[in-house]
């Protein structure tokens, strides 16, 4: 195992690290179906049986990065069907589309899929594209890391790309289920991600190549012009909203949209660690009753990856040390916790409404360990 130095750091904080390092890997594992779908959480009732293009993106990314590079092929071929199934229902969305027919959410494509073949009915709040986009780019960054060929998901890609490009500027709900009526500015950096990312990788024809490369220019174009809001200028929750979401960090790392030395991306990063952290753990946004507002595990992780690529390792490194302070029994870890509730007055309605917090939520140990392998602390 690589160095685990940090200023200040400690072996207990080391063998915490190794713990939890091992424990992540072997949760995911544990949970992961035979078919390679990941269950959001095994326990939790809203999301049992069900896997998300969001959380499964960031899940294989962690394995992918740390050791277990099988289990995300296996959720990149399972999520590759998926979508190939559904290449008839994209080709008749963008005819319609082109015909200037009317979509509503409901006709659109899932974000998340029954594990299980013959699942219940989804009735979700489905219509969110950014999944669609961190597909692209974890299975584009999987095939580099370890040297495969995108071919093997060829058939997939076409149909999330031909997805992507056709409706990257159709206001849909956002990472958190929420506002359908918006243009989110981290659902545009997640698509912005994953096509720019497909539309390098060679596996694309030319025609699709092409188009995902314009869409890329143009997601990037109306962030930059429409996005952006305050003095020094930051990215806001959604086009026309000044408000801060810790999600928005993506938009810097992995997605690329700006490198983290750009003043913009710096100003976001600054607005999030003042409006959104507190001690080191990271709320998703100021006005989130969901459960009280507790602050999550992934978010904190995905502000410390942003940190460790500006150049704060002690930073990221004490994100780390926060995530390792606040899981649960067996070292599982949960969505969020209620140290520092926003709104604690919301919290009972969710208990009553769904039981306690997910736990384990396989994007929290997803994320500890993309986390890890940024600071060099995996094998």
């Amino acid at each position: 195992m690589t160095s685990l130095g940090s200023p200040g750091d400690t072996d207990r904080d080391h063998d915490r690290i190794r713990r939890l390092i091992q424990r992540s890997r072997a949760v995911i594992a544990q949970h992961q179906h035979a078919n390679g779908a990941y269950p959001a959480s095994p326990t939790f009732s809203a999301y049992r049986g069900y896997s998300w293009l969001r959380d499964g993106a960031f899940i294989a990314e962690g394995m992918s990065r740390a050791g277990d590079p099988a289990s995300a092929t296996a959720f990149h071929d399972w999520i590759a069907e998926r979508l190939t199934e559904r290449r008839g229902e994209v080709a008749v969305l963008l005819r319609r589309a082109e015909a200037r027919q009317p979509l509503v959410p409901a006709d659109m494509l899932p974000t998340r899929f029954a594990i299980e073949p013959g699942g219940d009915p989804d009735t979700w709040w489905n219509f969110q594209t950014d999944g669609y986009g961190m597909w692209l780019w974890a299975v584009v960054e999987h095939a580099t890391r370890h040297g495969l060929s995108l071919d093997t998901w060829k058939d997939g890609i076409e149909v999330a790309s031909d997805y992507a490009t056709g409706f990257w500027d159709v206001a849909c709900y956002d990472w958190w289920e929420e506002n359908v009526d918006q243009r989110h500015v981290s659902t545009l950096g997640a698509l912005y991600g994953g096509l720019n990312a497909v539309a390098g990788a060679g596996v694309l024809d030319v025609p699709r190549r092409r188009a995902a490369a314009k869409a890329a220019a143009l997601i990037r174009e109306l962030i930059l012009s429409d996005g952006l809001v305050g003095r020094p200028p930051r990215m806001a929750k959604w086009l026309g909203s000044d408000a801060v979401d810790a999600s928005l960090a993506a938009c810097v790392v992995p997605f690329g949209v700006l490198e983290p030395g750009d003043p913009v991306a710096r100003a976001t990063l600054d607005a999030i660690r003042a409006e959104l952290d507190a001690d080191g753990g990271v709320h998703r946004y100021s006005a989130d009753v969901f459960y009280g507002g507790g602050q999550w595990l992934l978010l904190s992780a995905l502000v410390g990856w942003n940190e460790a690529r500006a150049g704060d390792r002690n930073a990221a490194f004490a994100r780390l040390q926060w995530i390792g302070e606040h899981v649960a029994a067996h070292d599982e870890m949960p969505e969020q916790v209620g140290d520092h509730l926003l709104h604690p007055e919301s919290r009972q309605e969710w208990v009553d409404r769904w039981g306690p917090v997910a736990t384990p939520l396989l994007w929290s140990h997803g994320m500890y360990l993309i986390l890890a392998a940024e600071l060099g602390l995996v094998e």
